[in-house]
């Protein structure tokens, strides 16, 4: 004899079966928030290293685990706020740069 369908304890469990969401998506999630408020550099790079953890543990957990999308957000936020430190930190270097060289230009041609 064939079953169509499965026992009513079994077909409760798979109905019922959610994903838990990763802990660590949340956490990249919030260090990519907080990157962007409170501690640019560390959150930053919280968010960042966090983020891939969390989406490597999502894809192995087999459906067990949701938040790739909370992973991705904090990996997007943590980039995004070290690329502009990075870009904030060029253009004050250059800044400084250019004083010195107006400062040495000047005391040159007097």
């Amino acid at each position: 004899m064939v079953r169509t369908r499965p026992d009513p304890p079994v077909a409760a469990a798979l109905i019922g079966m959610q994903g838990n969401t990763n802990t660590l998506a949340v956490v990249s999630l919030v260090a990519g928030i907080v990157g962007w408020t409170a501690m640019p550099l560390i959150g930053s790079i919280v968010a960042i290293v966090t983020g891939h953890m969390a989406r490597a543990q999502i894809r192995s957990s087999r459906g067990m685990e949701t938040g790739d999308g909370l992973a991705l957000g904090g990996l997007v936020l943590g980039y995004l706020s070290l690329i502009a430190g990075i870009i904030g930190l060029l253009i004050a270097i250059l800044m400084v740069v250019g004083v010195i060289g107006l400062g040495f230009l000047s005391a040159v041609w007097g």
